[in-house]
């Protein structure tokens, strides 16, 4: 098993298309919201994200097939004074789940984190999403505490209409 994770170009037509399969795999799975993306995101998502400043992403192949990869965004902890990555989405098929590919694409996000001079790497989770919440674990990530009197961080939402 030869298993790697490389950055990701959308500028590269193929890997656009692979990418863009990929989250729609995700978005199509019960915990990414089981509907898979809208006409609207697949048609413009590619080029929109070509323009988003402070996107990271990668692509994770096992034995030459695109199997996984990661969004992220640079942000900043201004407690740290320091920037951070947040990892939005991490996509592993649905075919190879349990075979190191997520943890291999953490493992990318801290280099590239580190390389960017980031205090931390954040993401999100859905609490019922159990087995991301033991790779997460695996990897390092802990509930966002600053006092446990206060208790853990949450992470809310408002929709804004168009």
């Amino acid at each position: 098993m030869s298993l790697t994770v490389l950055p990701l170009d959308l500028s590269d037509l193929a890997q656009a298309e692979i990418w863009l399969q990929l989250l729609d795999h995700y978005a199509q799975d019960p915990m990414g919201g089981g509907d898979g993306l809208s006409d609207y995101a697949k048609l413009n998502l590619v080029a929109t994200m070509r323009e988003v400043p402070g996107f990271h992403g990668a692509l994770a192949w096992l034995d030459g097939k695109a199997v996984g990869l990661i969004d992220c965004f640079a942000g900043f902890s201004t407690f740290a004074a320091r920037p951070l990555l947040n990892v939005h989405d991490v996509v592993v098929h649905r075919d190879v789940r349990g075979r190191g590919v997520g943890q291999a694409l953490l493992a990318w996000a801290e280099a590239r984190a580190r390389e960017l001079g980031c205090c931390k790497l954040t993401l999100e989770v859905l609490s019922n999403n159990t087995r991301a919440m033991r790779s997460y674990e695996q990897a390092g990530f802990a509930p966002y505490v600053l006092d446990p009197a206060a208790g853990h961080a949450l992470f809310l939402q408002k929709y804004l209409a168009d």
